[in-house]
C-alpha cells in the first residue's frame, strides 16, 4: 500500500514538474517580447510578469492540490522531495523554480522571554553572546518613542525595518552590526537559513516534518547528533508519538513552541538569469487558500 502511495505521489510530481515547466517556457516566451518594449525597469517587470504566471500555475494545479488532500505528511513530504527545483531555459533567459515548505523554521517575530532564553542558550553553545537575541528583540519589537532599545542598531541604521524580521537580506544587515559592534565572528558559526523564517505573522506553527537539525537543537537544547537524527526522520511524523523524545521534551514543544505535522504552505523561490544578471523573488502560498503572500524582490 505505501509502494502504491509513493508511485502515484511520484506520477503526480512529474506531472506538476512537466505542467510548470511547459507554462513557464511559454511565460518567458512573453517575457522575452515584452521587454524589448521596456527599456527601464526591466528586472521588476520580467519577474511580475513571472510572479503572475507561477501564481495562476500553482492556483490551477490540481497535482500540487491533490498532495494535501488526504491530511497526509508523507504525500505532502514526497512532493516537495520530487518538485523542490525546477531549472527551465528560453532564448538566453534561465529560471530556477525551487520549492519548500515555508514552514521550516523559527520565526523571530514570536520570540518571547521563553523562546528567547532557548535561542540564547542554543547560540552560546556556538561561541555567539546574549546580545545577539537582544539585537534581534529590536528588531522585532516595532518604534519605541523612549528609544529603549536593547542596543545602538538603529543609530547606525535609522531607516532599517523593525516590526518584524522581513527577509534573509534584512537579517544580513543585523549581523553585520553585531559582528562590527562586538568584533565577533562567532555568527559564522550558524546556517541561519535552515534555523529561521522570516515573515510577519507570528502565530505560524513550525511543521516538525522539515524541521532541521539546528531547529532541533535549538527547541529541545539536545546535542547536534539527536537533532540530526531528529530531522534525518522528518516526512513520516504524524503525531508526538512518532518522534523519538521523552515527556518533558514533549511539553516544551506543545507549551512553548507552535508546532504541527503538515503545514501546506509552501515558500516559491524564482530566480531569473539574463545578460549576466540575477534577480529573485520569493513567496509563500497557501495551498488550501490558494493565495500568495509575502512576496519579497532581490534585484
Amino acid at each position: 500500500m505505501s509502494k502504491s502511495r509513493n508511485a502515484i505521489a511520484l506520477l503526480v510530481t512529474v506531472m506538476f514538474v512537466m505542467v510548470i515547466s511547459v507554462a513557464i517556457a511559454y511565460g518567458l516566451q512573453q517575457v522575452n517580447s515584452a521587454t524589448k518594449l521596456v527599456k527601464k525597469e526591466n528586472s521588476l517587470y520580467q519577474m511580475n510578469m513571472l510572479v503572475e504566471d507561477i501564481l495562476n500555475i500553482l492556483q490551477n494545479s490540481q497535482e500540487l492540490h491533490s498532495s494535501v488532500e488526504n491530511n497526509a505528511s508523507s504525500d505532502f513530504y514526497a512532493f516537495l522531495s520530487q518538485a523542490s527545483f525546477i531549472p527551465i531555459e528560453y532564448e538566453g533567459i534561465s529560471v530556477v523554480l525551487k520549492l519548500r515548505s515555508a514552514r521550516r523554521g523559527f520565526n523571530p517575530a514570536s520570540l518571547n522571554s521563553t523562546t528567547s532564553v532557548y535561542l540564547k542558550e542554543y547560540l552560546g553553545k556556538y561561541g555567539i553572546t546574549s546580545r545577539y537575541v537582544d539585537i534581534l528583540l529590536d528588531n522585532v519589537g516595532g518604534i519605541k518613542k523612549d528609544n529603549s532599545y536593547n542596543s545602538t542598531i538603529f543609530d547606525e541604521n535609522p531607516y532599517l525595518f523593525r516590526d518584524y524580521i522581513a527577509s534573509a537580506k534584512h537579517l544580513r544587515t543585523i549581523n553585520i552590526y553585531y559582528t562590527k559592534e562586538y568584533n565577533d565572528n562567532a555568527l559564522e558559526n550558524i546556517d541561519f537559513k535552515k534555523l529561521f523564517y522570516y515573515g510577519a505573522d507570528k502565530n505560524t506553527s513550525i511543521d516538525l516534518n522539515y524541521a532541521s537539525t539546528e531547529l532541533w537543537e535549538f527547541m529541545l537544547g539536545c546535542s547536534k547528533e539527536r537533532a540530526e537524527l531528529l530531522s534525518s526522520r522528518g516526512g513520516f511524523y504524524t503525531s508526538y508519538k512518532d518522534l523519538d523524545i521523552n515527556d518533558a521534551e514533549q511539553k516544551i514543544l506543545k507549551r512553548d513552541f507552535k508546532t504541527s505535522f503538515l503545514e501546506p504552505v509552501i515558500e516559491v523561490e524564482v530566480m531569473i538569469t539574463l545578460n549576466g544578471t540575477n534577480s529573485k523573488v520569493y513567496f509563500e502560498y497557501d495551498i488550501k487558500k490558494k493565495r500568495g503572500s509575502n512576496f519579497v524582490y532581490e534585484i
